[in-house]
């Protein structure tokens, strides 16, 4: 066997026009949003919840039960909120980006046909270049 195809990753990188900036913040602004509701929503469920359950705090079992709701909320809210402020810092780094710079969009895979004597570092670095969802260059 002197060949064997294989699934190698394709880096995807989009050049930062105003277009795609304004659709980025556009995308974080909503998932910000999203984010903030979220956390409305938890805390009116765990309000509700608590209501509906009503433990007694003076037993231990009462106890026991009102902590694990309010972890339970409280570890919910935590992944909002770490989510938030992640997308606040992107939203930062996207307004602090000139125009032109590579932004990495993910990966995708290709197949390819592997020989003896092949440079795998030539198979391995491959990345598409995307301007305004236009290929403008393959990187190799």
């Amino acid at each position: 066997m002197d060949s064997i195809k294989v699934t190698v990753p394709v880096t995807i990188k989009a050049k930062l026009t105003e277009n795609l900036r304004k659709k980025l913040l556009e995308n974080l602004a909503n998932n910000l949003k999203q984010a903030e509701y979220e956390i409305q929503q938890l805390n009116l469920e765990e309000q509700r919840v608590l209501k509906e359950v009503n433990p007694d705090e003076n037993t231990p079992e009462g106890h026991n039960e009102l902590m694990a709701i309010r972890n339970h909320f409280e570890m919910e809210r935590n992944k909002r909120e770490e989510y938030r402020a992640g997308a606040l810092e992107e939203k930062s780094t996207i307004e602090k980006l000139g125009l032109g710079a590579e932004i990495e969009q993910g990966t995708l895979d290709r197949q390819v046909e592997i020989k003896i004597g092949d440079d795998m570092r030539d198979v391995m670095n491959m990345e598409v270049l995307v301007e305004d969802d236009k290929v403008i260059a393959i990187r190799g």
